[in-house]
């Protein structure tokens, strides 16, 4: 059971953009929202771009610290968009401040996975 569980997770993480369409598909034709069918995707596909570019990232650059750095920056991200909530406002919503950052992390997370694939894709290349 958990084989199969961890295999298809792996298969999803390889190919993030896969979920994604299958999720907001699937989504549009049940919720009948375009908009929040998307951002259901894009919540979801999200845990699949973290773990994919980590593991980019660490065969890339021959490295262990993929996740620990996408955390690093999501976490630095939050405290500087909640101190400017803060000074703004006077207080933070918190939940509108994990939403932000969750959504901001993917389109930048989006970017740097095809970033990361065909840099290694070049790595492979040059060395066979």
């Amino acid at each position: 059971m958990w084989n199969w569980i961890s295999q298809s997770f792996i298969t999803l993480t390889i190919l993030p953009f896969i979920p994604f369409m299958a999720i907001w598909f699937i989504s549009a034709f049940w919720i009948k929202n375009k908009k929040k069918s998307f951002l259901l995707a894009v919540d979801i596909t999200n845990v699949f771009l973290i773990a994919s570019v980590a593991g980019l990232y660490n065969v890339v650059f021959q490295s262990n610290t993929g996740l620990y750095g996408i955390m690093l920056i999501m976490l630095l991200a939050a405290g500087l968009l909640g101190g400017a909530m803060h000074r703004k406002r006077g207080t933070v919503n918190v939940k509108r401040l994990v939403r932000a950052i969750w959504r901001i992390s993917f389109v930048v997370l989006a970017i740097f996975y095809f970033f990361l694939f065909f840099m290694g894709m070049f790595v492979y290349l040059k060395d066979v």
